[in-house]
């Protein structure tokens, strides 16, 4: 355990040395935000809005009380979007779609030897295959956020106009009621962490894969796998720390 984490640890401070040529590096960087932000808008598009209209039918549901305003609804659909299911269950997405392909992309260049020509050219390969990875998954994963809580809030608006359980008058009444900042920036320090999680474990589980096409898969799965576990125990104990 402690020399994987060593090795992980060894990867990471050679991902971030001072690159020999800014412009490719940089030009790899682009081409990775791409990948991870406009190639997984749809999905993460799809699961926000029915998310967001589940979650209002639920609350709904729960809170059939006369006592209860209907609004509330609309409040508690928000903070749930907001500190919890945008954040989290769009990165577990992540990790499987974005984590799967890291591991998948690094482990085959690593059993068909191009990692080793890059190393022997004087390329940091590390450098050059992990960082921009890293860098596109802190910054593209928070937009992704950004757009999983407002498509999540649409969605319950929606649901709310189709199965008219909350009026939208009500929902929207209870979105803006007693709104808090730091939900907010709680989701976006979730969003930049998991972004990270997801890119260096798949990215580490990729570099050292060893074998054949039978061990790149087993690498991508225990990328994807070992992501999901270290971000529900990220988002726990930020959740703690921050809230």
């Amino acid at each position: 355990m402690f020399n994987s984490l060593g090795k992980y640890i060894l990867l990471l401070h050679l991902s971030f040395r001072k690159p020999e040529k800014f412009k490719v590096y940089w030009a790899e960087v682009m081409r990775e935000m791409v990948s991870v932000g406009i190639g997984s808008l749809g999905i993460i598009s799809i699961i926000s809005l029915f998310i967001g209209a589940a979650t209002t039918i639920q609350v709904a549901f729960q809170l059939s009380s006369p006592l209860v305003p209907r609004s509330i609804a609309g409040s508690i659909a928000r903070d749930s979007t907001i500190l919890e299911f945008s954040p989290t269950i769009s990165s577990l997405v992540l990790a499987g779609r974005v984590g799967s392909s890291i591991a998948s992309q690094i482990g085959t260049m690593r059993v068909t030897e191009q990692i080793d020509a890059l190393e022997i050219m004087g390329v940091n390969a590390p450098g050059y295959l992990i960082a921009p990875k890293i860098i596109a998954g802190m910054t593209m994963v928070p937009l992704l956020v950004i757009a999983s809580i407002t498509l999540g809030i649409t969605g319950g608006w929606i649901a709310c106009v189709l199965s008219g359980d909350v009026s939208p008058a009500d929902y929207i009444s209870g979105v803006h009621s007693g709104f808090d900042g730091l939900t907010v920036r709680v989701a976006l320090v979730k969003a930049v962490v998991f972004g990270f999680i997801i890119a260096s474990i798949c990215a580490y589980q990729g570099f050292y894969t060893s074998g054949g096409a039978l061990e790149v898969g087993q690498s991508a799965t225990k990328g994807v796998v070992y992501s999901c576990v270290m971000i529900l125990f990220a988002d726990l104990v930020i959740t703690r720390l921050m809230l």
